[in-house]
């Protein structure tokens, strides 16, 4: 039995990783990083000519078509390149559609989710950390009232998927009358939230049962994938710098104790490989297993990349705690990926009652 990748997903990931080396180089996504732009529209354009718009859009509507070991490929490379853009909660929003919405729902929006003619967010997170369908207190009928915080890219979005009491969803128009949004300013600048209010806004509710905790399931897998992208990046940017840097004559690799601390941060990282793939593999050949593996993936791969960039920023030494070290876009990003969603803390006490 083979447990690689196919060629075709080893050519997806090679594919992507290419497309962050021409387009977003250092220099770039330092500019994105420090620029006030909350979306660039040309990059993510890029990222659509790509087909990454429409990764798990069925074939029938112009998507790929491919399942979500495939999405967290694409996920993990994006992380290791700490891309900017809306590709989680894009996605998240087209696998809503796909796995629960009408025939009519699909046909309105999957084609152009799939194009980038429209770009989709998913609204879950509510007050006091509640962020699963178990959860939610939001209720729509027809209409949605109230308040959901953390929405990526909600400002630029078409159209916004909403959690909502009793673990529905509902499809809700960002221009339709009532509905608000809010900056946050956030850590991690390549990807952005907003708040978002709704008062009395229109919105049609998914039919699908069970495609709440669908998405969820694979937002958790989408972001443990980022976040071992993350990781082995710090890794190979703290290693890189030992090879570099010189102190009392001789490259800062020559120490014995910085030889320990980046062999334990590979240590770290590079088992949990194997967690990643089952994890997303789970999710479309054993549904049965994907809540429990997707919450142990989640909360096992964010706390790995933030403990490697903890280590990774101490490995650069005094530079590494500098706006103008690279290294602080990681750390950020791996605050993201811990925070959003839920906690650690929350998934490995979600998983320990499904054991």
């Amino acid at each position: 039995m083979d447990f690689g990748l196919s060629e075709e997903q080893a050519l997806l990931q090679d594919t992507v990783g290419q497309f962050l080396a021409n387009e977003n180089d250092p220099n770039q996504l330092r500019a994105r990083f420090d620029s006030e732009e909350r979306h660039d529209a040309p990059f993510w354009n890029g990222m659509i000519e790509l087909g990454l718009g429409g990764l798990m859009v069925p074939e029938e509507f112009g998507g790929a078509g491919l399942e979500l070991l495939d999405a967290a490929l694409v996920a993990e490379t994006l992380g290791r390149g700490a891309a900017p853009g809306p590709f989680l909660g894009h996605t998240l929003a087209a696998l809503a559609i796909a796995s629960g919405g009408s025939d009519a729902q699909k046909k309105a929006w999957l084609p152009k989710l799939a194009t980038g003619d429209a770009l989709g967010t998913v609204a879950l997170g509510e007050d006091g950390g509640r962020w699963l369908p178990d959860q939610w207190e939001l209720k729509a009928n027809g209409s949605v009232s109230g308040l959901k915080h953390y929405v990526p890219n909600a400002s630029v979005a078409d159209l916004i998927v909403v959690g909502s009491a009793g673990g529905g969803l509902a499809l809700v128009e960002r221009a339709s009358a009532g509905v608000e949004t809010e900056a946050y300013a956030g850590a991690d600048r390549t990807r952005h939230l907003d708040s978002v209010r709704f008062d009395g806004a229109a919105c049609e509710a998914l039919p699908g049962e069970g495609a709440a905790s669908r998405l969820c399931d694979a937002g958790l897998v989408l972001l443990a994938a980022d976040a071992f992208g993350g990781a082995s990046r710090c890794v190979e940017m703290s290693v890189d710098y030992a090879h570099n840097r010189e102190q009392f004559g001789v490259t800062i690799g020559h120490f014995q104790a910085l030889k320990h601390q980046l062999a334990n941060m590979a240590l770290e990282v590079e088992p949990a490989r194997g967690l990643l793939w089952y994890a997303a593999h789970v999710f479309d050949k054993a549904p049965e297993e994907s809540e429990r593996m997707a919450a142990v993936a989640k909360a096992h791969l964010t706390d790995r990349f933030m403990a490697v960039a903890r280590d990774a920023v101490e490995a650069h030494g005094g530079i590494g705690y500098t706006w103008e070290c690279d290294v602080q876009i990681w750390f950020k990003r791996a605050m993201f990926d811990r925070s959003f969603l839920g906690s650690p803390s929350m998934h490995r006490d979600r998983a320990a009652r499904h054991w």
